[in-house]
């Protein structure tokens, strides 16, 4: 693998701070507890108080805390099955390892620009940066024009191209329901804007998480180069977020909130997903270069 050595040095880094982090957000306390407050826009929003996501509301930072124990317990122990992984010169071991990077890059990304400030900010800004620059490098170690040929002609480009195109589209009309009600009555704000500056995880999915998506179902179920880049790279990174997703979920409706329909769609959205990362691996021919 090309760049190995500064791509395990940096996720080295990340499995150490992305600990740290979450051990954090999971077992940190103190605080005033529970109380409500006035937003700017006037709406009573009630805030968590506790620990580190104190100054959080009180249906975001539970979420905050079961991403934490997906990073803690699962993402980071893949991360290093993966990087054993890819430095075996294994195709599929650099998939997986652009995918769990995948993951990382985008959860600190969301705690950088959705968490309330704390005593974590610039831990986030390192893991964040470490990240992206560790995907950048995984993903360049790739030859796009080579790839199709590493695929057997049984891969069901179609079938798993079809349902990455169909999931973001679904969750795009999901995040449309929550912005465009508003917009017609007359509103403009939804109320899961609480006290935060905007809806960040729907604008971020929207603009950018989404619609590459989409761009890779469409260009692997064309057979081009970059879908079969794209595309078991953000099976791999899908199947996991959808892993935290439901978590999420979980942690939700113990706290006695509304997780309809989303407790049905999101585990069947992650089953499917990773059937699907598991067709395309299969579908590998293994080449192996030195690492």
């Amino acid at each position: 693998m090309k760049h190995a050595f500064a791509v395990t040095q940096l996720s080295i880094l990340i499995a150490v701070l992305a600990a740290l982090a979450s051990y954090t957000g999971i077992y940190s306390e103190g605080g005033p507890g529970p109380h409500s407050i006035e937003s700017v826009r006037g709406e009573t929003v009630i805030i968590y108080g506790k620990g580190l996501y104190r100054h959080m509301s009180k249906e975001v930072a539970p979420q905050g805390i079961a991403q934490d124990y997906v990073t803690l317990y699962l993402a980071i122990p893949l991360l290093f099955i993966a990087l054993i992984w890819a430095r075996k010169g294994s195709l599929k071991g650099r998939y997986f390892l652009s995918g769990i990077l995948g993951y990382f890059l985008v959860t600190y990304l969301f705690y950088l620009v959705m968490g309330m400030y704390n005593a974590l900010f610039l831990v986030y800004v390192a893991l964040l940066s470490m990240s992206f620059f560790a995907f950048a490098l995984t993903m360049l170690s790739f030859e796009p024009r080579e790839l199709p040929e590493r695929f057997s002609e049984e891969t069901p480009v179609k079938s798993t191209g079809g349902f990455l195109i169909f999931q973001c589209i679904a969750i795009s009309l999901m995040w449309l329901g929550v912005v465009i009600p508003p917009l017609i009555s007359g509103e403009i704000i939804p109320p899961q804007v609480e006290h935060y500056t905007t809806l960040i995880v729907q604008g971020l999915d929207l603009a950018l998480l989404l619609p590459l998506g989409i761009i890779a179902g469409v260009l692997f179920i064309n057979k081009n180069p970059f879908g079969y880049l794209l595309t078991p790279v953000y099976y791999v990174f899908l199947s996991l977020l959808m892993i935290a997703l439901t978590a999420k979920i979980i942690i939700m409706g113990s706290e006695g909130q509304n997780t309809m329909p989303a407790i049905l769609i999101i585990p069947s959205f992650g089953i499917i997903a990773m059937i699907c990362t598991l067709y395309i691996f299969n579908s590998i021919r293994e080449v192996k270069t030195t690492g």
